[in-house]
């Protein structure tokens, strides 16, 4: 502790800052200290981008994509809003840092932009 407080008043001495004590959230990141690990947690965020979509109420699945599917620029469904696709793929894109196993499909839908 020693230390640490040391280093934080030579820093201080060089750069306008203040301490905020145990760190809570950053960048959309909830963030849980134990005494030995930081848990990093973007649940919440996962949540906001689901009523955004308009997905909350859709059940988890085990897998993120259906096996062996193929998608086309050229299809017969519905038109999307293209801004709300984007929007949602570019959320995607960030909360794949924390749940890599959505990694490949975030990538396969990401180029129908």
């Amino acid at each position: 502790m020693e230390d640490i407080c040391s280093f934080k008043r030579k820093m201080a001495a060089h750069f306008r800052m203040s301490d905020l004590d145990t760190l809570s959230y950053y960048l959309n990141i909830k963030v849980r200290q134990g005494k030995e690990e930081l848990m990093p947690s973007q649940s919440m965020y996962a949540l906001k981008l689901l009523e955004q979509s308009s997905m909350a109420e859709c059940k988890p699945c085990v897998t993120p994509m259906e096996e062996r599917l193929k998608l086309m620029k050229a299809s017969t469904a519905a038109k999307v809003d293209a801004t709300l696709y984007q929007s949602i793929i570019d959320s995607l894109c960030y909360l794949v840092h924390m749940r890599p196993n959505i990694v490949f499909i975030v990538g396969y839908v990401s180029c129908f932009i």
